[in-house]
């Protein structure tokens, strides 16, 4: 398998399993994930999404997986959102993760195993990838992390409802996704677009959060 690895030139790429960012700019073709299909050994993926920045899906996820963790859950962590990790900063873990016997070892905090680019890429590295790239990433972080028996593997979605959100409902058997949102009249008119999104690929909305409510 590869790892992914940090450049010495201020942006990040995977190794050489995938394309670098200036190589995906000569693709002829888009990205197409493969049929949906279980993880081995994970019994329900969760996704947590948002359609706009800021409104604290990455705390809510975070909150969510470490909730089931106290419930005696076996829980797993993806961050997702590449362009913004803040996983492992909420976790409060740093330093980039082992590999062993061809698989990322995830870190783990609070009773919740997770990976998060921001383990890889360092905290002042910007990420310019483009969606395919993003796209194998999500993928790697998917198969190519022991994440080991769980009851639940909670995924992080970057905001919106691109190709990134699109590669994870139809790469993985979503068992079903949580939106949040904020009071604000234009965040839940996006909500409803999230919403219809993961409906149009078969993903059941579990919930809406109306965070910063009060």
């Amino acid at each position: 398998m590869s790892s992914l690895k940090s450049t010495g030139c201020g942006r990040s790429r995977p190794a050489a399993a995938l394309p670098t960012p200036d190589a995906e700019d000569t693709l002829q073709t888009p990205f197409q994930p493969p049929q949906p299909k279980p993880i081995s050994d994970v019994k329900h993926i969760v996704a947590v999404s948002s359609c706009k920045g800021g409104v604290g899906k990455s705390t809510m996820a975070v909150n969510l997986a470490i909730a089931l963790s106290q419930l005696g859950h076996s829980v797993g962590l993806m961050d997702g959102d590449v362009h913004g990790p803040s996983v492992h900063t909420m976790m409060g873990v740093s330093g980039e993760p082992a590999q062993e016997d061809g698989k990322i070892v995830p870190a783990e905090a609070h009773g919740v195993r997770f990976i998060s680019l921001g383990l890889i890429a360092g905290e002042d590295t910007p990420v310019i990838w483009r969606g395919p790239i993003v796209g194998r990433v999500l993928q790697q972080f998917l198969v190519d992390v022991n994440w080991g028996e769980l009851d639940y593997l909670i995924l992080d979605l970057p905001p919106g409802t691109g190709d990134a959100q699109l590669t994870l409902a139809q790469s993985v058997i979503l068992s079903g996704a949580v939106v949040i949102t904020t009071p604000q009249i234009v965040a839940q008119e996006d909500v409803v677009r999230g919403g219809e999104m993961f409906l149009k690929v078969g993903v059941p909305i579990l919930g809406v959060i109306e965070n910063m409510a009060a």
